[in-house]
């Protein structure tokens, strides 16, 4: 009998994540959902198992260890879960002076968002070249295209993602599986989030809803993949950001990224 195939999706706990997981569902896409976070993470699984008739299993993980990716994968492998569709989701930033950030936190950062993503897509794409079908959603980000004063590592991981992603989506072009590489600008706030986050800054451009990312990206990857940028002011930057030297458009996202003294 063919094993049911599932989407796992990490970071699902809140934010993009949480909307992946929900949209996912209501096509009654199965899932395993990871998050640090195992009371949020709970609820939502519970959620989703009472909205949809699908099989939902939760791991409660914290991915931005070292060799999680792969401890990630083992666990997979002892519960007999196949997995369709990979959702790189988890990621964070924390903003501030370089020097003033704690070395540990940016590390767990490099190690979330690039060291995990390589462990998982590693172990999890050889499958689905043999199944010749699967795909995989690497959640980027617009900071990506540019160096970020005072999110100088997190932009980094981001660039990696998306040179990563892109790249990995011309090799694998052929094989069935669908590779998307997304890169949202601003997101709004989830009302169920509020509460978690202090004041932010205006942000040019505005902020994105999380279902308008991932309604694109699901288009995308039913189209058979490729480099997603939600919203148009966001496509102009990126288009725009080539003609303007890397190190000035540094300064000119300095003045608007400066913390206050």
């Amino acid at each position: 009998m063919t094993r049911p195939g599932y989407a796992l999706v990490t970071g699902a706990s809140r934010g993009l994540g949480r909307c992946f997981a929900r949209t996912l569902a209501a096509r009654k896409q199965n899932l395993v959902l990871v998050a640090r976070s195992g009371e949020k993470l709970e609820a939502l699984a519970r959620e989703i198992q009472t909205a949809h008739d699908i099989q939902v299993e939760s791991i409660t993980f914290d991915l931005a260890q070292n060799g999680a990716g792969q401890r990630l994968a083992d666990e997979l492998t002892r519960r007999g879960l196949q997995i369709d569709l990979l959702v790189n989701n988890a990621g964070f930033g924390d903003p501030g002076r370089f020097i003033e950030l704690s070395l540990g936190r940016q590390l767990e950062a490099i190690n979330l968002q690039n060291a995990t993503v390589v462990e998982l897509t590693h172990r999890l794409l050889p499958a689905m070249i043999e199944r010749k079908q699967g795909g995989i959603i690497t959640v980027s980000s617009m900071a990506g295209f540019q160096p970020i004063p005072f999110a100088s590592v997190y932009s980094a991981t981001k660039a990696f993602l998306t040179t990563f992603s892109l790249a990995l989506e011309a090799e694998v072009k052929r094989s069935g599986v669908r590779v998307v590489t997304v890169c949202p600008g601003r997101l709004r706030v989830a009302p169920e989030d509020v509460e978690s986050l202090g004041e932010r800054k205006k942000f040019p451009g505005g902020e994105q809803t999380h279902e308008v990312v991932v309604t694109e990206t699901l288009r995308a990857l039913d189209r058979g993949g490729g480099l997603v940028i939600p919203g148009a002011i966001n496509r102009f930057a990126a288009f725009a950001e080539r003609f303007i030297p890397r190190s000035q458009v540094a300064r000119l996202i300095k003045k608007i990224s400066k913390p206050p003294s």
